[in-house]
């Protein structure tokens, strides 16, 4: 694949809070980069949210609205959510985790896909902007969850 980063950053909560809000669809947006919509389109294959259940997204990325569906094709929480586009305009898989760490938890996401034909020797911009956004996403994965709520 044209494109494969990876980014962590330890965040200093207990795994299952921080998966159990990462891992939430209903979150995505407030939280990842550029996603402005997701829907729960299929449920698990036994109903709920899991393995077989997709995901549909509207982002920007490069300016540019991209629709696409993820679905679970592996799903262990609080440990690891891993998905694959189903309808995109290019491969891709994105793979999140979430270990024990003495400082609470590292949490990372990986992305992998990107461009093919000629489109693929724009890969390093690509893979630059992917992790930048990466990055800013556990970024703001933390501060959503450890900052104070409104003086409560």
């Amino acid at each position: 694949m044209a494109i494969d980063v990876t980014v962590r950053r330890v965040i200093p909560l207990p795994p299952e809070r921080v998966a159990a809000y990462a891992m939430d669809w209903r979150n995505d947006s407030d939280w990842t980069q550029g996603i402005r919509r997701a829907e729960l389109t299929r449920p698990a294959d036994g109903g709920g949210f899991g393995v077989g259940a997709e995901v549909s997204r509207t982002a920007f990325f490069l300016r540019r609205r991209i629709d696409y569906v993820l679905r679970v094709i592996a799903y262990e929480p609080p440990w690891l959510m891993d998905m694959i586009a189903t309808a995109s305009p290019m491969p891709m898989r994105v793979t999140y985790t979430f270990e024990a760490h003495p400082g609470g938890t590292l949490a990372g996401i990986r992305v992998r896909g990107g461009p093919g034909g000629l489109l693929r020797m724009a890969a390093p911009l690509m893979s630059r902007q992917v992790r930048s956004s990466l990055t800013k996403d556990l970024r703001d994965l933390e501060h959503r969850l450890t900052r104070p709520e409104d003086g409560r």
